[in-house]
């Protein structure tokens, strides 16, 4: 998708907020050009889901991908059942990066040992859904609408929500709809992308507090030195304005000092001009 965006905007200078897994559809969070060094600041929680859960069976991959490693009966009364489990499923809870995950052991993803047929000893991670509502599609299938933060894996929840109602489950279709503040409403087809489309980092940060500089000011910044107000934001970060009303540095929060963390300099902004 990177490449694409590459390609369809004539720069190279293009990142991403968050993959999705190879089956998945939905929103993906880019930044191109200066952008690029603001995607830590982007306000990326929690994400939204829309996914088709399959009981009766579980795989490797905990989707439709993998080699099948079970298979059981569904529960007649399928709904019934699930809701009987999913407490145990919502709010604050303990999940396991799944072996075919990008998450990195030794420096190599977990996928790279998974091809192997190896299994690596991996540490369960806290992740918090806010949301798991249900419905019923057919006999084995439902849709399952999921708010969740940063890091969780849907194909796991899948996988585990299977375990614990003992038939098995694996992820049979995933769009994710939100990331933060952002909507796949508001998204663009890649091949329908131009330049008018990006959204401004001003409006991008929100609802990071916006702080315009002086000529002086932006001057200390581009330098790395804080520079102090009289009245700051009550914040722990903020967004810094040039004489332009543009954003080009990430500042914290520092009694009433501001210290630069992520800065633009001048010569990129010539560049895209």
């Amino acid at each position: 998708m990177v490449d694409s965006v590459r390609r369809k905007l004539g720069t190279r200078r293009v990142g991403h907020a968050g993959t999705l897994d190879p089956l998945a559809t939905g929103l993906l969070v880019v930044a191109v050009g200066p952008a690029t060094r603001f995607l830590q600041y982007l306000p990326l929680e929690p994400k939204e889901y829309v996914a088709q859960i399959t009981f009766g069976k579980a795989t490797s991959t905990y989707d439709l991908e993998g080699e099948v490693t079970q298979e059981s009966t569904v529960p007649e009364n399928l709904l019934d059942a699930i809701q009987e489990t999913l407490l145990a499923f919502t709010g604050l809870i303990s999940q396991l990066p799944p072996m075919y995950s990008a998450v990195k052991i030794d420096g190599k993803p977990l996928y790279h040992y998974a091809r192997q047929g190896k299994s690596i000893e991996r540490e369960p991670r806290n992740v918090h859904i806010e949301a798991f509502d249900i419905k019923v599609l057919s006999s084995d299938t439902v849709e399952a609408r999921i708010v969740c933060s940063g890091g969780t894996y849907v194909r796991s929840l899948a996988h585990d929500l299977g375990q614990a109602m003992g038939c098995g489950a694996l992820l049979s279709g995933l769009h994710r709809t939100r990331v933060g503040r952002f909507s796949v409403e508001e998204g663009i087809l890649v091949g329908d992308a131009t330049p008018a489309d990006l959204v401004p980092l001003r409006e991008a940060l929100l609802p990071m507090p916006l702080v315009p500089m002086n000529e002086v000011q932006v001057h200390h910044v581009r330098e790395g030195r804080q520079v102090g107000l009289m009245e700051i934001p009550a914040a722990n970060i903020v967004a810094l304005l040039d004489t332009n009303g543009e954003v080009f540095s990430v500042a914290r929060v520092q009694g009433n000092l501001l210290q630069p963390e992520c800065v633009i300099p001048s010569e990129a902004f010539h560049a895209v001009s």
